[in-house]
């Protein structure tokens, strides 16, 4: 084995300490999950001007988040945004479910939870409108 004199430790360290900042501060690239699920659902309300309908209908969707699949969940309403041609504001509720793939998205579908929730609200509602999409 080779006897390590003191330039070479100094050189060595100083490397070492340079590549151990560089990594540091570089960005932390993550791998993108081309297989995420997402599932966009729009619901338009029988009757859009209750307020009682809608919190029935928001905590339903609530509920769906204790499934094992879901990822994430987002509930929302139409945003006051101004108004333009390609923007429908029309609907009463937006639910957007993230999966980490299609088996997820099948799992919740003939989940209870997710199979109770459509028994005890889809009275609540005249339509609904289904966007699915996987990462790219």
């Amino acid at each position: 084995m080779k006897k390590q004199n003191r330039r070479d430790f100094i050189v060595t360290s100083a490397f070492l300490s340079t590549s151990l900042a560089a990594s540091a501060i570089a960005p932390v690239k993550q791998k993108k999950n081309r297989e995420q699920f997402i599932h966009h659902v729009l619901f338009w309300l029988k009757n859009p001007a209750s307020k009682d309908d809608l919190n029935k209908l928001i905590d339903g969707a609530r509920e769906l988040k204790k499934i094992e699949t879901v990822r994430q969940i987002h509930i929302g309403l139409p945003a006051a945004v101004a108004p333009r041609p390609v923007v429908d504001s029309s609907y009463s509720l937006s639910l957007l479910v993230y999966f980490n793939d299609l088996a997820g998205q099948d799992t919740y579908q003939v989940h209870p939870i997710h199979q109770e929730f459509i028994k005890n609200h889809s009275q609540l509602w005249e339509r609904i409108l289904v966007y699915d999409s996987m990462g790219v």
